[in-house]
């Protein structure tokens, strides 16, 4: 029965990410971070349950990745491309079908495509067990899906200017895209011992985090992810100087 757990825990992320899909057509955004959370939490205690119960197999590691496709792959897909829709709208654009604007909104399902690519890499990668190469399917998800929130539940009206600007939307897309397939190492989270020398990088980065996330609220998420990203380059570039 216990090598069942760990199953049950990721068809529980599937189910989150299933519904927060609903609520991602619907433009429920609140729901759908909700949702995309609780998917993301069950997705790290899936693995945590299967190593604790000394049950992990292929069953279980393909069975993550078809979950993350949808909570992680499908629902920031779905919302970018309702970003994009938001802007067509108020601009006009939907009038004439056949503008070519009219179809940017489908940019945003790159994201889907790129998550799908990633995670495939993912499970034949064997470099990744420790730590990640590209940035990992839930961060990219976490970034896009605060985009709407920020737009609902801030008044910082460059925040909002910039979220409601194509170029901008057009950048994120092509650059999570890129981010989740690079070849770029990005530092684990995860503590073989708690010395504050071995893991510097790590408490500068939690620190950093707790302290944006009270000042800035939902406008710190898309920062803390650059945040990741811009200090595992540097610990990169300090490695090949060393």
């Amino acid at each position: 029965m216990k090598k069942h757990i760990p199953n049950l825990i990721t068809l529980g992320n599937l189910l989150c990410g299933t519904i927060a899909t609903i609520a991602a057509v619907n433009a429920d955004y609140l729901t759908v971070a909700v949702f995309v959370i609780l998917g993301i939490l069950l997705d790290f205690f899936d693995g945590f349950a299967a190593r604790l119960l000394n049950v992990s197999g292929e069953l279980g590691k393909q069975l993550d990745s078809l979950a993350d496709m949808v909570t992680s792959g499908v629902v920031p897909g779905i919302i970018m491309l309702q970003l994009f829709s938001d802007i067509q709208l108020g601009n006009g654009y939907f009038i004439d079908e056949f503008s070519v604007p009219t179809y940017l909104p489908f940019l945003g399902l790159l994201l889907t495509l790129s998550a799908c690519y990633r995670l495939a890499k993912f499970n034949i990668d064997t470099r990744q067990s420790d730590s990640f190469i590209g940035l990992p399917t839930p961060a990219m998800s976490l970034f896009v899906v605060s985009l709407p929130l920020i737009l609902l539940y801030t008044d910082n009206q460059f925040f909002i200017d910039l979220i409601q600007n194509n170029y901008f939307l057009i950048g994120v897309t092509l650059g999570l895209s890129y981010l989740m397939n690079a070849e770029i190492p990005l530092f684990s989270l995860k503590f073989k011992s708690f010395k504050i020398q071995e893991n510097l990088l790590k408490y500068f980065f939690l620190l950093a985090s707790v302290i944006m996330i009270f000042t800035l609220q939902f406008i710190s998420i898309p920062l803390v992810i650059i945040l990741y990203v811009v200090l595992s380059i540097g610990s990169n570039l300090k490695k090949k100087t060393v």
